[in-house]
């Protein structure tokens, strides 16, 4: 059994204990030491039967665990990501859910998250820290850069490339072929038809320029 630590301590890390959880049934793999989490309130409580063992200044205290950053936002995660680099040479854990159905002839990167209900097809490219949601679709040949997530009942199609750090909401679906620019936020529910060159918000049917995004917003 290999020590894993879960960066964030709200509802999202909740459900990684879950699935750690999950795949312990199927295979033993983890020994879920508890959380880190640099919101103060959460130091010293026990969530979901875990410890919160603080900030992520205490990531030095256990420098040979396996760690996984379960932060929705890509933007934050990259941030949080970055800062525990800087104390530790860290190991990430990529953690997929037992259901999930994904062939041989996809690759995935460190530290991602495959959460339960998925089905990613072949030759896709999944890149580090990318999380897919529940009951999402990945199609042929797909790129899905670092830092992404895919919130659950995503749809994407296949030949797509998402880059970095975009967030795809809940229930939107991304055609054959489209290619999304980094730092990019498209909608619950929206459907992308065309490539996004520009990065901003889109919403709507079919997807359509919001507003730009700003980092240091999000």
């Amino acid at each position: 059994m290999k020590d894993l630590i879960i960066v964030g301590a709200g509802g999202f890390g909740r459900e990684i204990a879950w699935l750690s959880e999950r795949m312990n049934e199927a295979s033993p793999t983890w020994n879920l030491l508890g959380f880190i989490d640099d919101n103060p309130d959460f130091k010293g409580k026990m969530i979901g039967g875990y410890s919160v063992l603080g900030g992520c200044g205490v990531s030095s205290e256990y420098p040979n665990a396996w760690y996984v950053c379960a932060i929705g936002c890509a933007v934050v995660r990259r941030k949080i990501v970055q800062k525990i680099n800087s104390l530790i040479p860290a190991r990430y854990a990529t953690l997929i859910d037992p259901s999930t159905l994904i062939s041989k002839r996809v690759s995935v990167g460190e530290g991602c998250i495959i959460c339960a209900g998925n089905i990613i097809t072949t030759d896709i490219t999944i890149g580090n820290h990318v999380i897919v949601n529940l009951d999402c679709t990945i199609g042929h040949d797909a790129i899905i850069e670092d830092f992404v997530t895919l919130y659950p009942s995503v749809n994407v199609s296949g030949t797509t490339t998402i880059n970095s750090c975009t967030e795809i909401g809940t229930g939107a679906q991304i055609i054959q072929g489209r290619r999304i620019e980094s730092n990019t936020i498209i909608g619950a529910g929206a459907v992308v038809v065309d490539d996004i060159r520009k990065p901003g918000i889109y919403i709507g049917v079919p997807a359509r320029f919001l507003k730009a995004t700003n980092n240091g917003d999000r």
